[in-house]
């Protein structure tokens, strides 16, 4: 193959690439809220109002963060759900 081919095959391989990421990024990121959601469902299902902060830490909750998710919920009163809300939104 000449090299004036290559490069042109090269490119299309790279357009491929970069638009096969492009259209399966925005499905990865989709479910990412529905978690933060069940946390904050698992907290008003047990008679809780959410508070500032509820998002934040049922975020941290979501990527892994259980330490984290349950502190913050504990500081903000919601100590006796907190628990079971983080591992909602895991």
């Amino acid at each position: 193959m000449r090299p004036s081919a290559r490069i042109p095959s090269v490119l299309a391989g790279f357009v491929l690439v970069a638009g096969g990421a492009f259209f399966a990024a925005p499905a990865a990121g989709a479910a990412a809220p529905a978690s933060v959601q069940q946390c904050e469902q698992y907290i008003t299902q047990h008679g809780k109002q959410l508070k500032d902060g509820v998002g934040q830490a049922c975020y941290e909750g979501q990527i892994g963060n259980q330490t984290s998710c349950t502190a913050s919920l504990g500081a903000i009163g919601l100590s006796d759900v907190a628990s079971g809300a983080c591992r909602a939104a895991h």
